[in-house]
């Protein structure tokens, strides 16, 4: 007969303990240990059940060789979300939507399921965390309250499961939040490791079979991970997360897996009175307020997923009054910023020891790839020096530990963006001009040559 067991599950990571502590052993985060039951014993181990047990039968080998016809959309017609799925929802798969508590999870699912519905398709929105009359007073707020969403507010997963498998089947489905979801199956409380894990592999069997969109909306740590265990993350087919700055109107919806399309992908949307708007150019969006004589301002080609990004970097370089000088860093790496900083100073002679640095992404974009390097190092020389940079000049580049200046991806698409909007040169690694899509061109082979190019005093970080 199986025994019932005490054990403490650790809310972060996942890790099992047989007594509590304050600290976890395998995460180091603090009071993250809950305690759960578990039944123990021959009935319930899986080392102890026969390998053999039930019906066997031979898998269907195919070869890797065949046609395979292209998946299927949903279409919603907002074009930024669609973009940031591949193309649309695909019929079968699940997706998973994490981001910080009100920065617009809920409305922009609420309007991506109010296109659906408009289509002539059946779209179901099941909250478990507001009322039914919630849902109803947002969409009226959003002007949606005659689209045909089907609403429900459930928290049990034995009913949202035996509502999905009825016919006629959904075409897409969205839980709002996979944290709120509970199995009477399991004795730990909603939102625990055990229950997340379960309900979200329960939900995504049921979407498989039936042939549904289902979007599971999942509550972040205040690292900004998706809570829960991170195997979720493994079970669906595309994880979104939604960024933005209070601060700031615009949002940013960002895919950071995607089986149906590409990675790193991000939609551009601005919250207004009416919901979020998508925003077709985002390149003049964060362009839109930029001062053209401040020293510290320079102006990034990127590239977000498929699309060229042109953002305002902006840096400020001051004497410090502190022992330790300080450094603050939005929407870039600090780790980064640090190594840019060793690199000037060992490579070029310029000292940032006596200064603090501020260094900030416009817009609330938050920017990961490294060709983002020669952009900071340029707004750094230029704050530091207080003079102003071209405003009409783009700078990309990766900056190695040797002071070398290396190529990056997608140049091409990223000067043919920056010649769209109007600007006339740009700074880069060498092999550029082949690529510079009508820019006036200016190759930087090390650090030292930025130095030159940027700043108008002999000696940058003497007297600045």
């Amino acid at each position: 007969m199986a025994k019932i067991a005490t054990r403490f599950v650790c809310q972060n990571c996942g890790a099992v303990t047989s007594k509590w502590a304050g600290k976890c052993d395998s995460c180091n985060e603090w009071n993250t240990l809950v305690e759960e039951t578990a039944s123990t014993g021959p009935a319930s181990s899986p080392a102890t059940a026969k390998l053999t047990r039930g019906s066997r039968k031979l898998i269907d080998l195919v070869p890797l060789e065949g046609e395979t016809a292209e998946a299927p959309r949903h279409v919603t017609g907002i074009a930024e979300f669609d973009r940031v799925c591949g193309g649309g929802l695909v019929p079968g798969s699940a997706l998973l939507v994490g981001g910080d508590p009100g920065i617009g999870k809920s409305t922009i699912l609420l309007q991506a399921m109010a296109a659906v519905a408009r289509a002539g398709k059946r779209a179901l929105y099941i909250s478990g965390e507001e009322a039914i009359a919630q849902v109803r007073m947002r969409a009226k707020r959003l002007g949606l309250e005659k689209a045909p969403v089907e609403l429900a507010a459930a928290t049990s997963l034995a009913d949202i499961v035996a509502t999905l498998e009825q016919a006629p089947a959904a075409d897409a489905v969205v839980i709002d939040s996979i944290q709120t979801m509970w199995s009477d199956a399991l004795d730990s409380a909603p939102g625990t490791v055990s229950q997340v894990r379960a309900c979200a592999q329960a939900l995504v069997q049921v979407a498989k079979a039936k042939g549904m969109a289902i979007i599971l909306v999942g509550h972040v740590t205040k690292e900004g991970q998706i809570a829960g265990p991170r195997v979720v993350e493994h079970m669906v087919d595309t994880v979104l997360y939604f960024e933005g700055e209070r601060g700031h109107q615009f949002r940013i919806l960002r895919a950071v897996k995607n089986r149906f399309g590409p990675t790193d992908e991000i939609g551009v949307f601005e919250m207004r009175d009416t919901g979020l708007s998508e925003v077709a150019n985002p390149s003049a969006l964060f362009l839109n307020d930029r001062s053209e004589s401040a020293s510290g301002s320079v102006v990034f080609a990127g590239i977000e997923g498929t699309r060229p990004v042109l953002v305002e970097i902006q840096a400020l370089v001051v004497r410090s009054t502190l022992g330790t000088p300080r450094r603050a860093v939005v929407g870039w790496d600090g780790g980064r910023l640090s190594m840019v900083l060793a690199v000037l100073e060992a490579r070029c002679g310029t000292s940032f020891g006596g200064f603090d640095v501020y260094l900030n992404v416009a817009g609330g974009l938050r920017v990961n790839e490294p060709a983002a390097d020669l952009a900071v190092a340029a707004a750094l020389l230029s704050s530091l020096d207080d003079s102003a940079i071209d405003p009409q000049t783009v700078v990309f580049g990766e900056i190695s530990l040797s002071g070398d200046i290396r190529s990056v991806a997608q140049a091409e698409n990223r000067a043919k963006e920056a010649a769209k909007l109007g600007f006339k040169s740009a700074i880069g690694p060498a092999g550029l001009k082949a690529l510079s899509g009508g820019l006036k061109v200016q190759e930087i082979g090390t650090i030292g040559g930025l130095v030159n190019a940027v700043c108008h005093s002999d000696v940058p970080g003497g007297d600045a």
